[in-house]
């Protein structure tokens, strides 16, 4: 018996086993149920997201036996026929090779005669965009007022084509690429069902690759069957697509946030020896490093679970303002890719990059290790930028002497919070102490934090009761900030440096020189005081 590639043979046969488009589905459903029967349908979407696939279980719907009802038996003998695409009432056109004005009025002259074995003529118009003008101009009178028993099903992946008279003739769906959490869940069910033994993480990474489409994720998996001798494995997979697994995305932010050069290189090295495309990894890292963002300030929005874990860990290791950086060196990296020496060289300075923008950061524990690991040298802090104070192996006297003077941005440095733990400090104002109750606020612009990420606040208290040796209770407000706080101040110094540098440009003599001679500008917004 011939093989049946994986797309044809799991190709959805009702409206129950099609995935990913519920909206049409239950548009349709309602209208199979209450008889409002439109006489033209055009389904638009990219390739691979079911518009040929729902156009036969309509086709099926209206002609099944058993009469007109969303749910067709797929037993009788019309129901098989346009499966087989052998019934004589329902016609499959392809616009790209019939696409002429003679074409068309052949179809329309058929249209007109009563249908041989079902109950309506089906005519299925792909790619109808591919139809010349005078074609259009053609079908116009017939699509606006075609005969009872003749139905029209349109399908296009360029509806910006389509003339607005055929347009406003039809109901319109929209059908929405695939998730890759949907392919994943639809290609466990197949391999399930084929008894192929499978890694999820190879199924991530070709749902990834069939970009919303899932007759894409099916031929991607007939080819992994075959490349991996009847398996799905994780490592065969990424071979086979050139793709970078999670294992270099996540190793390249452990490098960073370890201020390791020497792992980001290792990384690179293993890349390139396994052919692995670097713009390909410089994307994959700009979604990683997004998501990672995103469970900072909304960690409900990853669904995964597992995946939200491991999120999170990465979460906090940076902060909040360098993973938008990052991100920024990231898809930055991969445009300048093509002006690079070569490939390679233009990854390597993108990590490089990643570890100079990186801020000096405390260590998470006391000892004699920094945040460079046991080599015991921290990286540089970015250019212009003012380091952030290293944790003291005993910082209680420091926190008390400024707890006493209500200088809460100390506090904060003493502490060496870091990640989302330190953005929340950042953001609060010190209110007071009474007893073994400290007090803060914060803004009602920042209420986020404190619902997102309680957590956070809960570390700054137990960090604080053991730095000081005290039984504290932190008690946080949401308010109006009276002062400043932290970040604030942060953000004062910050405006002054930068106003002493474009000062300092200013007076300049050389500068001064090129302005007058060159009829140059100067870039306020890049101005640093080194």
């Amino acid at each position: 018996m011939s093989y049946q590639v994986l797309a044809r043979k799991w190709r959805p046969k009702s409206f129950e086993t099609l995935v990913g488009q519920e909206h049409v589905v239950r548009a349709l459903t309602h209208a199979l149920a209450t008889g409002r029967l439109h006489h033209a349908w055009l389904f638009t979407g990219t390739r691979g997201v079911g518009k040929t696939t729902i156009s036969r279980i309509l086709a099926k719907a209206l002609n099944c036996e058993k009469g007109v009802n969303a749910t067709p038996c797929n037993e009788c003998e019309a129901c098989r026929a346009i499966d087989a695409d052998r019934f004589p009432d329902y016609l499959e056109m392809d616009a790209a090779s019939n696409r002429g004005v003679d074409d068309m009025a052949a179809l329309l002259e058929r249209a007109v005669y009563a249908p041989v074995a079902g109950r309506y003529k089906v005519y299925m118009i792909d790619e109808v965009h591919m139809l010349t003008g005078h074609a259009f101009n053609a079908m116009l009178k017939t699509l606006e007022e075609p005969p009872e028993h003749v139905k029209f099903i349109l399908a296009t992946t360029d509806p910006q084509k389509i003339p607005v008279t055929v347009l406003s003739r039809c109901l319109q769906f929209n059908l929405k690429q695939m998730p890759p959490g949907r392919i994943v869940e639809h290609l466990a069910r197949i391999l399930d069902a084929e008894q192929v033994l499978f890694e999820p993480g190879a199924l991530r990474h070709l749902a990834h690759a069939a970009s919303g489409s899932m007759r894409d994720a099916l031929s991607l998996l007939d080819q992994a069957i075959a490349h991996g001798a009847g398996k799905v494995l994780e490592e065969q997979v990424t071979n086979m697509l050139g793709t970078v697994g999670d294992d270099h995305l996540h190793a390249i932010l452990d490098a960073l946030a370890a201020g390791d050069a020497k792992a980001l290189l290792a990384v690179a090295d293993g890349m390139e020896m396994r052919s692995l495309s670097f713009e390909a990894a410089l994307q994959a890292l700009a979604t990683l490093i997004a998501k990672v963002a995103l469970v900072q300030y909304a960690p409900d929005a990853v669904d995964d679970e597992h995946a939200r874990a491991i999120l999170a860990a990465q979460a906090a290791k940076f902060d909040a303002e360098y993973l938008q950086l990052a991100y920024q060196i990231a898809i930055r990296g991969r445009d300048e890719l093509a002006l690079a020496p070569d490939e390679y060289t233009g990854f390597t300075m993108s990590l490089l990059r990643l570890l100079a923008f990186r801020p000096e950061q405390p260590p998470a524990a006391s000892g004699p290790e920094t945040a460079s690991g046991a080599s015991g040298k921290a990286p540089p802090a970015g250019r212009g930028r003012a380091p952030v104070p290293a944790r003291q192996d005993d910082p209680s006297a420091a926190i008390a002497a400024a707890i006493d003077a209500a200088d809460w941005r100390e506090v904060v440095r003493a502490l060496g919070l870091s990640g989302v733990v330190r953005e929340a400090a950042q953001h609060c104002e010190w209110v007071g102490r009474e007893g073994e109750i400290l007090k803060l606020r914060l803004s009602e612009a920042f209420r986020h934090l404190f619902e997102m990420h309680r957590e956070a606040f809960a570390r700054i208290e137990d960090d604080l009761r053991r730095a000081l040796g005290q039984p504290l209770k932190l008690a946080v407000e949401i308010g109006a900030i009276a002062g400043q706080t932290p970040a604030q101040k942060d953000a004062c110094e910050r405006q002054e440096r930068k106003a002493q540098a474009e000062a300092a440009l200013e007076e300049d003599p050389f500068v001064r020189g090129l302005l007058e001679q060159c009829d140059a500008s100067v870039d306020r917004d890049s101005a640093r005081l080194l």
